[in-house]
């Protein structure tokens, strides 16, 4: 045998030791944990702990599953209550794989597992929201209800009605049933939670039309306030503007009064400094004043009003 074929036999030989430690060795994080299988049926338990592993090679297959918590998310589902209304419930939930044996023996992925929550946790939240009124399905406490979707949704005796359950608790009762059923699949349960919830499409224009109508009442309300108020503010305005013109005509009057008295001072020095000047001056304008070229006086011979006009034609 030459030389170059033992370097090739040795170099095939350590390629097949390679291929052999490479799928014979197999590592696992923190965040997995492993189940062994040998012609798909698992061996021994499972790997939860973090490091390097070994395995026979081809033979035995790793099968990994996640340590962490996980997601359920459902899907909405038309759910009658206690007093025969019907909803749509909205859920989702945290689980996360407690026995990777038993996990896989059951229901072998993560897929499998979603399936088996939503028989489990689905057909739990119909028994138990059929237990109980809407009142206890929407509400967690007895606080007084100010105007939100959630107030609407209920009628006028169910927002003052008082909740003994309230939807948290409801919740948990949901969450403690499951609970009982999701260890034999190997699945700890830890929270299940309502999303949404809503009326069915039958019902939902009349839950509509109730709040359109409450939304045009609290409107209405507004603009009462406002047309009320305007009115206070436009009476407030008016009785100012009052006062101020009464302010202003007796001030007004006030200046009148004794500009009158100032110029009848006047007039009374005026006349008593030269009275028959005065008289005369006074008559000129009384003259101006009433005559005109189409005016006609029927007067007596020794009337006042003709004496100044005598005298100039005596000059």
């Amino acid at each position: 045998m030459s030389a170059s074929t033992k370097i090739l036999l040795l170099i095939g030989a350590a390629l097949v030791v390679l291929l052999i430690l490479a799928d014979a060795v197999y590592i696992v994080s923190e965040t997995n944990q492993v189940v062994i299988t040998q012609f798909g049926e698992p061996i021994g338990g499972a790997i939860t702990s973090a490091g390097m592993h070994i395995k026979l090679p081809f033979i035995q297959k790793t099968n990994y599953f996640e340590k962490r918590w996980l997601e359920w998310d459902g899907d909405p589902n038309q759910i009658p209550t206690k007093e025969k209304k019907y909803i749509w419930m909205d859920t989702y939930a945290r689980w996360r794989i407690s026995d990777p044996l038993v996990f896989f023996q059951r229901v072998r992925d993560e897929r499998g597992a979603q399936s088996r929550l939503d028989d489990i946790i689905d057909g739990e939240t119909r028994n138990v929201i059929a237990e109980y009124d809407l009142i206890e399905i929407v509400r967690s406490s007895n606080r007084i209800m100010e105007l939100t979707d959630e107030a609407i949704i209920l009628e006028t005796s169910e927002v003052i009605a008082k909740i003994e359950v309230g939807r948290e608790k409801i919740a948990q009762i949901i969450l403690e049933n499951a609970s009982k059923i999701t260890p034999q699949f190997g699945v700890d349960l830890r929270d299940v939670r309502v999303k949404r919830i809503n009326y069915v499409d039958e019902v939902q224009q009349k839950v509509f039309d109730r709040m359109i109508a409450e939304r045009k009442r609290i409107a209405s309300k507004y603009r009462s306030e406002g047309d009320g108020k305007s009115a206070e503010i436009r009476g407030q305005k008016e009785k100012e503007l009052k006062r101020i013109q009464s302010e202003a005509y007796r001030k007004a009057q006030e200046i009148k009064g004794k500009a009158d008295a100032d110029a009848t001072r006047i007039y009374a020095q005026a006349y008593s400094l030269d009275p028959e000047f005065y008289q005369f001056l006074k008559t000129l304008e009384t003259y101006r004043t009433s005559l005109d070229s189409e005016t006609w006086l029927v007067l007596s011979t020794d009337s006042e009003f003709l004496k100044f006009l005598k005298s100039s034609e005596k000059k």
